[in-house]
C-alpha cells in the first residue's frame, strides 16, 4: 500500500523557447490527519493528509536572463524567500538537464492564498516557482523532482505537486508518498473558520518522534510507541473511510487527529468548535497543523445539510470564531 515518488530522470520538453515560463500550484485547507507514521521499512517519519480546496492558488512567471550570474535573481514580492530558493534550485536543475549555463532572472509571484493560516501558501509559491522556471527552459518536471526541490527550498513541503486528486499520506519533511489511500476522498461540505486569532505556527519547531539513534528513557520510548500506534490506527481508519466513502468515519479520524494536535497547538476555541460540530450533526472537525485554519465537516447528502450549515455558521459567530468560506470537495 505504500508508494514512493520517483524523480524524473530527464526533463520533458514543452517546446517553449521564449525564455519566459509560467507555473501554477493550488493550496489546501489544512490537514485531515497528521502525526508520526511508519514507512514500508518500519521507519518512523512525520506525515500528513491534506484537505483539498479548489480556488485559491499561486501563479509564477519566470524570465531567464542569459549571461547573468545565477545569483542575480530578482523576486517580486521580495519577501518570498522560499520561492526564491526554489527558483535558484530549479535553475540549477534545468541548466544541468539542458546543458545550458545557469543564469539569473526575474520571478514574479501572484495569488490569493491566505498567508500564515496553514493552507500551504509557501509550498504553493515554491511549486509555482519551480514550474515556471522549468517552463522557461522548455521542460516539464515530474512530481518527484518538484517534491525534492520543494523540500530543499523550505525543509518541509505539502503534497500540492500531486495533480491526480488521490488522497495520500505524505512525508512532508522527506517529500515522498508513504501511501496512496484510495482514488478520492468522499465529498464533503466544509465550513471554514480561523482559530487563535489567525496566528501562524512554526511547523518546523514542533516536536517530532525521535529516530532510533536518539537516546530516550524507557517511559519516553513507551510514550513514543503509543503515539505511533495511535497514528497508525487513524491511518487504517482513514484508508477504510476513503475506500467505503464513509464521511462519518472520515470526520471521526479528522477530529481525533485535531484533538491530538491540541497537545501542541492548544487552540482555546477547540472545545467550542467540537461542541458546535456535535450540535449541528457534523461529521467532525479538521485543523491545520501549521496555522489557524479549521473546518467543520458535513456529509453533503445528509438530511437538512443546508440547515445544519446555517446553524454551524450561527454557532461560530456566537462564539466569536470567524467564519471564512464554505465550500464543497468533490470527486475528480
Amino acid at each position: 500500500m505504500t508508494s514512493a515518488l520517483r524523480p524524473a530522470a530527464t526533463g520533458t520538453s514543452t517546446g517553449r523557447a521564449s525564455g519566459t515560463g509560467t507555473g501554477y500550484a493550488p493550496c489546501h485547507h489544512g490537514e485531515i490527519l497528521q502525526g508520526v507514521f511508519l514507512d514500508h521499512d518500519g521507519r518512523r517519519c512525520a506525515g500528513l493528509v491534506t484537505l483539498p480546496m479548489a480556488g485559491p492558488g499561486s501563479r509564477a512567471e519566470f524570465t531567464r536572463r542569459p549571461g547573468t550570474a545565477p545569483g542575480a535573481l530578482t523576486v517580486v514580492p521580495a519577501d518570498r524567500t522560499k520561492a526564491a530558493r526554489a527558483a535558484a534550485l530549479a535553475i540549477a536543475e534545468c541548466a544541468e538537464r539542458t546543458g545550458l549555463p545557469p543564469c539569473g532572472g526575474e520571478l514574479r509571484l501572484t495569488g490569493d492564498v491566505p498567508v500564515g493560516l496553514g493552507m500551504g501558501s509557501s509550498t504553493s509559491d515554491v511549486i509555482a516557482a519551480v514550474r515556471a522556471v522549468a517552463d522557461a527552459y522548455g521542460l516539464r518536471m515530474g512530481a518527484g523532482t518538484v517534491a525534492r526541490l520543494a523540500v530543499r527550498a523550505e525543509r518541509a513541503s505539502d503534497p500540492l505537486m500531486l495533480d491526480d486528486g488521490r488522497p495520500v499520506l505524505f512525508a512532508q519533511r522527506e517529500g515522498r508518498v508513504l501511501e496512496v489511500l484510495g482514488a478520492a476522498l468522499p465529498p464533503l461540505v466544509v465550513v471554514g473558520c480561523t482559530l487563535g486569532g489567525g496566528a501562524p505556527v512554526d511547523t518546523l519547531s514542533l516536536p517530532v518522534s525521535p529516530s532510533p539513534s536518539v537516546s530516550v528513557s524507557v517511559s519516553e520510548a513507551d510514550e513514543d510507541e503509543d503515539d505511533v500506534r495511535a497514528c497508525e490506527r487513524l491511518r487504517t481508519q482513514l484508508r477504510r473511510a476513503v475506500a467505503t466513502g464513509d464521511v462519518p468515519l472520515l470526520g471521526a479520524v479528522a477530529t481525533a487527529s485535531a484533538r491530538r494536535g491540541q497537545r501542541v497547538l492548544g487552540h482555546p476555541e477547540f472545545e467550542a468548535l467540537t461542541a458546535i460540530a456535535r450540535r449541528t450533526g457534523a461529521a467532525g472537525v479538521q485543523i491545520a497543523h501549521s496555522g489557524a485554519v479549521a473546518g467543520v465537516l458535513f456529509d453533503p447528502v445528509a438530511p437538512g445539510v443546508r440547515h445544519r450549515v446555517r446553524r454551524c455558521l450561527h454557532g461560530l459567530n456566537a462564539h466569536g470564531i470567524p467564519a471564512t468560506r464554505t465550500f464543497t470537495t468533490r470527486r475528480p
